[in-house]
Parts: C-alpha cells; sequence; structure tokens
C-alpha cells in the first residue's frame, strides 16, 4: 500500500520581492507544511531563507521554510513562479515577454519531471502569456495551470467601490476581466453590493466618468507604484496566497483568474471556480454588449502576441539548432 502523504508543500520559484513576500505571508498564516524557495542566485536565496527563518523563531509559524532545488520544485503541491525580468517604469508588461519566455522554458527543463499532481501558479508578467506557455512547457492538464491574472485588479476595484459606497469591501462583488493589462475592463454590468446591482447602489455617482476613473485607477495603481519604489509586492503577494490557500483547502472560490479561454485561443481573466484541482469549472458570467467587444478585443490582442513569439521561438530555434549542427 502507498504511503499516505501527510505533508503539503509550496515552491515558489524566485526570491525577490515577490518571492519573498509571498513566502512571507505563507509563513504568518500557514496553510501547508513547507514553504521551499528557489532561486539560481544562490546567495540572495540563502540570505532569504535565513531572514525568512528567523521570522518563524516567534513561536507562532508552523510552516518550514528552506532553500531547494528545481527538481524539489516539481515534486510540490503548488509550484508558484514568480521569477523573471523586473519591469522597469513605464515599461508594459508585454514588453517583457521574450525575456520571460526564456526564463519560463529554462525553469520547466530544470523542474522535469513535474509531479502530475502539482498545480501551477503564474505570478510573473505578462502573465495570461506566460500561462499560456507555461500550458505547453509543463505537460500539465489545463486545469492545474493558472495565473493570477486580475485578481489584484479586482482587488483594488472592490476597495475604491467600498470606500464611494462606506461598505465592507467584502460586500462588493465586481470583477476586472480580460488581460492582466491595458486592455482589461469592469464587468460593470455585472457588480453589486450584497444582492444590490451597482446602478442602484450607487446610482447618483455611476456616471461614465465616474466609471473612468476608476478605471484608470485600477489599471494604473501598479504602474504608479513601480514608478514610485521599483516593484509592486505586497498585494500580489497576498493575493498568490490566497490562492495557494483557496487551492489547499479545497475552498471552491469563485475569483478572476487567467486560464485557457477554448473559445478566445488564449489565457486571460473570467471568473472561476478553484480547488484543490486548480481549475474546477469556469463560472459563466453574462457581458454586456460593450464588454463582450473589449473581450474580443483583448484577447485578439493577446492571440496576436502569442503568434508573435511562437514565430520569435520558432526561429530561435532553428538558430540554435543550425549553430549545434555546424560546431
Amino acid at each position: 500500500m502507498a504511503e499516505q502523504r501527510l505533508k503539503t508543500s509550496i515552491a515558489i520559484l524566485g526570491s525577490g520581492d515577490v518571492g519573498a513576500t509571498l513566502a512571507y505571508t505563507l509563513l504568518q498564516n500557514p496553510i501547508c507544511s513547507e514553504v521551499i524557495l528557489v532561486d539560481p542566485k544562490r546567495e540572495l536565496l540563502e540570505a532569504q531563507v535565513r531572514d525568512l527563518g528567523d521570522a518563524t523563531y516567534g513561536g507562532r509559524a508552523a510552516t518550514k521554510i528552506r532553500a531547494g532545488t528545481h527538481q524539489e520544485a516539481g515534486q510540490a503541491d503548488i509550484v508558484v513562479i514568480t521569477a523573471g525580468a523586473k519591469q522597469k517604469p513605464d515599461e508594459s508588461r508585454l514588453s517583457l515577454l521574450r525575456r520571460n519566455l526564456q526564463i519560463l522554458s529554462s525553469i520547466f527543463t530544470s523542474m522535469s519531471p513535474i509531479s502530475p499532481h502539482a498545480i501551477l501558479l503564474l505570478v510573473a508578467n505578462p502573465v495570461d502569456i506566460l500561462t499560456y506557455f507555461a500550458r505547453k512547457l509543463s505537460g500539465l492538464p489545463e486545469s492545474q495551470v493558472l495565473g493570477t491574472g486580475t485578481s489584484l485588479d479586482s482587488a483594488r476595484l472592490r476597495g475604491i467601490l467600498a470606500q464611494k459606497a462606506q461598505v465592507s469591501p467584502s460586500s462588493i462583488d465586481a470583477y476586472v476581466l480580460g488581460e492582466h493589462g491595458e486592455s482589461q475592463f469592469v464587468a460593470w454590468s455585472n457588480a453589486s453590493i450584497g444582492s444590490t446591482p451597482l446602478r442602484l447602489a450607487l446610482s447618483q455617482h455611476l456616471t461614465d466618468e465616474f466609471k473612468t476613473d476608476i478605471e484608470t485607477h485600477t489599471r494604473g495603481a501598479a504602474g504608479a507604484i513601480i514608478a514610485a519604489k521599483g516593484c509592486t509586492a505586497y498585494g500580489i503577494g497576498n493575493v498568490a496566497a490566497s490562492i495557494c490557500k483557496y487551492i489547499l483547502f479545497d475552498s471552491r472560490t469563485v475569483r478572476p483568474l487567467s486560464f485557457y479561454q477554448t473559445s478566445l485561443g488564449c489565457c486571460l481573466s473570467m471568473p472561476a471556480v478553484i480547488g484543490r484541482k486548480g481549475i474546477l469549472r469556469a463560472m459563466p458570467i453574462q457581458l454586456d454588449g460593450d464588454e463582450q467587444k473589449l473581450l474580443e478585443v483583448c484577447a485578439e490582442g493577446l492571440r496576436a502576441v502569442i503568434e508573435g513569439a511562437e514565430k520569435e521561438l520558432k526561429a530561435d530555434d532553428e538558430l540554435r539548432h543550425a549553430l549545434e549542427k555546424h560546431a
């Protein structure tokens, strides 16, 4: 009889600002037996593990933190990929694509073979594009590969709407959908406070100008933070930790996550039920005509980027094979 597995582990690939913040959040709010931190920068990795280990000595933490290898990470219950080239001020997420695809390919080569039961969570940007390619590179089922997508954008949206309505953010049901980037949009037609549609709850405020201001805030918040301090870490670290909790606890929570949309031919954020096996099912959402057009435009833009990236990757492979042949 196979030995029952009692330990649960979360591997974090990348020990930079986001990876370290996620690890710290998981230590302070324990949901697994151990956190495995992986990074090719050994000096940084060891320093982060020692520093994070110090945070466990107060007696509260039930989770252990240690450095590990890519192969060990591939056997974890959840593999979170935060590793990637750092986004520069005013740099679009899509401009990061080529460098981060190379990093992603290297990661999967080093992790092979990956546990068939692992759930893969992409955090690095551009998250929708990387999630799309991670499906192919990992060999895992579609449902086990997902990205944080617009989860943080939606949290920002709920926060600002809660301030306007003077209610708790947990009472707000509203989503930012599509790309985690410039073409994202707010599904205003589905937004509500409790069971009350937003158009009734905020009838005096819900003008076109009001909507535009909020959309600009949710879309530009990350850029403003990066311009001032060089990165965003706390918000996305907390969101990623919550997603890990939903998975390990099989909570079947509905969140906007980036996963493959068969009808659109790309990965982008739509509401989904998340649990122990990853994306359990998509949650249907009725968009109005304008929102449906925005979704289609968003998908068209992402598909164009994917097609361009696939051509470049094919050209790179052909060049590498030619050089190896004549070496």
